[in-house]
């Protein structure tokens, strides 16, 4: 009978594992679609827009606006609706004319003739331009009164490659186009806008990671505003801007870093550990004008190089997120999810992943009617995951509901969570399925910032609400304008036991919102004893893992431990979580180098452990887009990662 029992014990053991091993991922409810693209078409898309007959109008990078009919049928129709322009990177509809934004200029695309080309190119407003590379334009996007909205990409410097310039004006700037061609600056600060987007009205923009921007960041634009980049402010002192923050009232308040060596050249700046850092909440309690990010995105989880915002109006034919916002990345080829609340006037908000694995970087999104999603892509010059440098895809909802985190809101005391299907109580009222972190980024003029001040905050109880749909999650501190990783990996849905299938948001609490806070007695705290399987502090010091420095506080990395190299099964599901694998495979260059060039320098297990930690993108000068620092990357799992590729060079 004992035997038995025994038996009986280590089969629902077996079950409940399988059952959650079993949970479905994001490619079992949102399918990617290849249509057939006709050849020596090379769709390298800068602008995507559904018309109102429901054809799809898309722009190139080499200067050709495409009209496709059909869209989603088995054979959609292309046909070149205008060629010879220069980059376009956006293009929108209005009144019977497409416009798009090439390099220089706002330009409306008209058929007089009604033989589905183009056959008038008139130039709205046209910009200035210093002829830089680097000064793309994006757009347009179209106000509620019918006028326009650009923004415009900085230069770089000739000696400091490294740092943004305003050359001429509207570089660094987001600009209007009134409706009689006028052009009328708006609001500074930006560096590399390609995502300047309309949400129900108001006009928003995503930036990149780079300097002055510690990572990707959603930004509303108000008028006079400033988002953090200076190098937009050397025009803000023409009569017609409303900004009203100077150049010199930014560099009193922060260091730009133009120093020089002993033969004169200028150098670098670079990350310093232990510094006394500075953040862009604290310019912001100066200067008003200052805007700070409604969601930062995690580099190299959320995304390397953030694109284009789209608003789900698709009334529940693209999934049961209705009204909420997705995000593109150009760089990690995938589109997260992003939750947007007001508190006290501003907005703020979770990020949750949503859909990877796009065959190259995703820059442009657009509905169709039928409610899927259009995906243009692009990579040259840029770099990217996927295995093609450019095209169109499309994202087709099933039908079946996915276990996720519909919304994430701030409440005083902690978060609130709906799910999109009622949780397992058990599961939902244990402490040990949660896990809540907090850090914050630098404000300072190197390349990216680490997650810095990174600590573990304590749940002291939770609440499910009586229909299993919500989990209030009580907090022992919140901190204002830092983000807050919130880790649901235990909790399992009512129905099926399923996991989510994205167990981790990130959410921006740029305010706290005032309210009455649950009552110790309201709340469970019970705990299983299982640990998390999440990680904040992987060092078990959060004083010293604040920027991954070792405990003994001189920043030396954790060596590597010895025993036997993990196998590729062993290491792969350590990639896949940390997503080293949206920018790195074995044996093939995507966004980085693949495993098999890093096993070739020769390196050793505690040098690569090092690089993960504090990466030198200098060490690889041929990729274009620089690895973060990963300090979500626990040292145990860094150590079996630089074991592993080390392997691949025997």
């Amino acid at each position: 009978m004992k035997r038995f029992i025994q038996i009986t014990l280590t089969l629902l053991v077996t079950l409940t594992t399988l059952r959650a091993q079993e949970s479905p991922k994001e490619e079992d409810f949102y399918k990617i679609i290849t249509p057939p693209i006709p050849e020596g078409i090379i769709l390298e898309v800068g602008g995507l827009t559904t018309m109102p007959n429901g054809s799809l109008a898309l722009s190139t990078r080499r200067g050709e606006v495409w009209i496709v009919d059909n869209p989603t049928s088995r054979t959609p129709y292309f046909r070149k609706f205008a060629t010879g322009l220069h980059e376009i990177l956006g293009l929108a509809y209005k009144e019977g004319a497409l416009y798009c934004a090439q390099r220089g200029e706002l330009t409306k695309l008209v058929d007089k003739n009604g033989d589905g080309k183009a056959d008038v190119y008139e130039t709205v407003y046209a910009w200035p331009l210093s002829g830089h590379y680097h000064e793309y334009s994006f757009g347009p996007k179209l106000a509620p009164d019918g006028s326009f909205f650009v923004s415009g990409n900085v230069a770089f410097g000739d000696e400091e490659w490294w740092r943004g310039e305003s050359r001429v004006p509207g570089r660094g700037w987001i600009f209007h186009i009134t409706n009689d061609g006028k052009y009328e600056p708006w609001a500074t600060g930006v560096r590399s806008p390609a995502g300047i987007s309309m949400l129900n009205g108001e006009l928003f923009y995503t930036d990149n990671q780079g300097d002055w921007m510690g990572t990707g960041g959603i930004f509303q634009v108000k008028k006079g505003g400033f988002m953090g980049h200076p190098a937009g402010l050397k025009w803000a002192g023409l009569p017609n801007s409303p900004v009203k923050l100077t150049e010199k009232q930014f560099f009193a308040e922060r260091d730009n870093r133009q120093e020089k060596d002993a033969k004169g050249a200028a150098i670098k700046p670079e990350n310093t550990r232990n510094e006394e850092p500075q953040f862009l909440y604290q310019l912001k309690q100066k200067y008003d004008m200052v805007q700070l990010p409604a969601v930062w995105l995690p580099y190299g989880v959320h995304g390397v190089s953030t694109s284009e915002l789209i608003l789900d109006n698709t009334n529940g034919n693209f999934g049961p997120f209705t009204g909420q916002v997705f995000v593109g990345d150009q760089g990690q080829s995938n589109i997260m999810r992003i939750v947007l609340e007001k508190v006290k006037g501003e907005y703020q908000g979770a990020s949750i992943g949503f859909r990877s694995g796009f065959q190259s970087g995703v820059l442009r999104m657009a509905f169709d009617k039928d409610g899927s999603m259009f995906v243009g892509e692009t990579n040259r010059g840029w770099g990217s995951a996927g295995d093609a440098n450019q095209g169109l895809q499309r994202l087709v909802w099933n039908g079946k509901m996915p276990f996720e985190m519909y919304t994430v809101k701030a409440q005083p005391d902690g978060f609130e969570i709906e799910f999109t299907m009622p949780v397992d109580r058990k599961s939902a009222e244990n402490l040990d399925s949660y896990k809540v972190s907090s850090y914050i980024y630098k404000h300072y003029p190197v390349y990216g910032s680490p997650q810095i001040n990174l600590e573990d905050v304590k749940i002291t109880g939770v609440k499910v609400s009586d229909d299993n749909k919500k989990v209030r999650i009580v907090l022992d501190k919140m901190k204002q304008y830092y983000v807050h990783k919130i880790q649901l990996e235990g909790v399992r849905a009512a129905s099926n036991s399923w996991s989510l299938v994205h167990p981790d948001a990130y959410y921006t609490l740029n305010n706290i919102p005032d309210g009455e806070k649950l009552k110790v007695s309201e709340l469970k705290t019970t705990r299983s004893g299982a640990a998390s399987t999440g990680t904040a502090s992987t060092s078990g010091n959060a004083a010293a893992d604040k920027e991954h420095v070792s405990p003994d506080g001189k920043g030396k990395p954790v060596a590597a431990v010895a025993g036997k190299t993990p196998t590729w099964a062993e290491v792969k599901p350590i990639l896949e979580k940390n997503t080293c694998l949206a920018c790195h495979t074995i044996d093939k260059k995507v966004v980085g180098p693949s495993y098999q060039d890093v096993a070739k320098r020769k390196y050793s297990n505690e040098k690569i452990v090092e690089l993960i930690y504090a990466p030198k993108p200098e060490n690889w000068p041929d990729y274009a887009t620089p690895m973060p620092p990963m300090p979500q990357v626990s040292k145990a799992d860094a150590a079996k990662i630089a074991s592993w590729i080390n392997s691949l060079a025997k």
